[in-house]
């Protein structure tokens, strides 16, 4: 089969279309022809090598949608010619509070979804909801688990809520934009962007900010009037500013460090307010079986920026890299 294979570390380029063997399934386990898979920027990360465990070569991928083409002894809960999408959090673990010491990710060291094949534990494998398309569905897996777990479990929102989303145009931005539109929160977000501000007011955010603007988080302050919870992806020095956004009692959830380590925190900014500082990744098989739940009742789509075929997967790390898009970046495979 063909896959996009990574051997050595030094940047999208390193990945390599190639002739690799097509996987065969052990007890318990499937292997699903893909229609699409999508782009996460751990992808990226992963081929400077700046991703915890790196162990190759590997297929790269976390996410994916296709149809059962094998299944292996004892699987029972599916069978070949079903349509699916993979959940690429690997062995969580029992407690939902948080991920076992076996936990990884699907795409390295785990063989990923840019190929025409995967291979994968039945467990991780879902029905793919109806109305969604095959790239749509492609797109979800990793991003909106992330989001739904922010949010929801370790968010905590309510109804009527006020969520604040920086730097929006990202997948988990995006999908917790719209969950959080989906729950009845109101949401407010931040971009360099004037355009992306609009596109995410079109899409039910109640306002945002361009955080390059002079005093933008003293106006958005004004605007908002503070967040019940914060959903960040960013670190940097710009965490500061979510400290002075949040409410008294609010939450700020973070899920990744795109822009770095938190130079310099204010302990007393934090424990007058009595915030809660919370980290997440990922999330549980109960939080994916969930979150398509909840996808399935509001109709929820992802939104797609730009599809490459499978060959041209460098192309599409590159346009990732670039950080234009607005939405997820998917391969079509077949």
């Amino acid at each position: 089969m063909k896959a996009i294979l990574l051997k050595e570390t030094g940047g999208p380029d390193m990945a390599k279309y190639t002739e690799v063997e097509k996987p065969v399934p052990s007890s318990w386990e499937i292997v699903v022809k893909l229609k699409n898979a999508s782009l996460n920027r751990r992808d990226v990360f992963i081929t400077y090598g700046m991703y915890p465990g790196i162990k190759l070569p590997s297929i790269l991928g976390a996410d994916g949608a296709g149809v059962v083409e094998s299944v292996g002894d004892g699987v029972e809960s599916l069978c070949q010619g079903d349509e699916v999408v993979i959940n690429p959090a690997l062995q969580w673990g029992d407690d939902i509070r948080f991920s076992s010491s076996k936990f990884h990710t699907l795409g390295m060291p785990t063989d990923g979804t840019y190929a025409e094949y995967v291979k994968i534990s039945c467990e991780n494998v879902y029905k793919k909801p109806p109305y969604l398309t095959w790239s749509e569905a492609a797109a979800i897996p990793l991003s909106a688990l992330t989001a739904y777990r922010a949010l929801i479990t370790r968010g905590e929102l309510t109804k009527g809520e006020t969520v604040f989303i920086p730097g929006i145009g990202s997948g988990v931005a995006l999908f917790a934009l719209q969950i959080a539109v989906a729950k009845g929160a109101h949401v407010f977000v931040s971009s360099s962007s004037d355009g992306k501000i609009e596109r995410a007011k079109e899409m039910g955010a109640a306002g945002g900010m361009n955080y390059r603007a002079d005093g933008w988080v003293k106006a958005l302050k004004s605007e908002m009037g503070g967040a019940d919870v914060i959903i960040d992806g960013i670190g940097g020095e710009t965490f500061k500013d979510l400290v002075q956004l949040a409410n008294p009692g609010g939450r700020i959830v973070n899920f990744g460090a795109t822009a770095g380590p938190v130079p310099e925190l204010v302990l007393p900014r934090v424990f007058f307010k009595h915030l809660d500082i919370r980290g997440t990744t990922m999330g549980s098989p109960q939080e994916f079986a969930d979150m398509l739940t909840l996808f399935e009742q509001h109709e929820i789509r992802p939104v797609i920026d730009k599809q490459f075929p499978l060959e041209d997967a460098v192309s599409a790390l590159k346009y990732m890299e670039d950080g234009d898009s607005f939405g997820k970046i998917v391969l079509n495979i077949e």
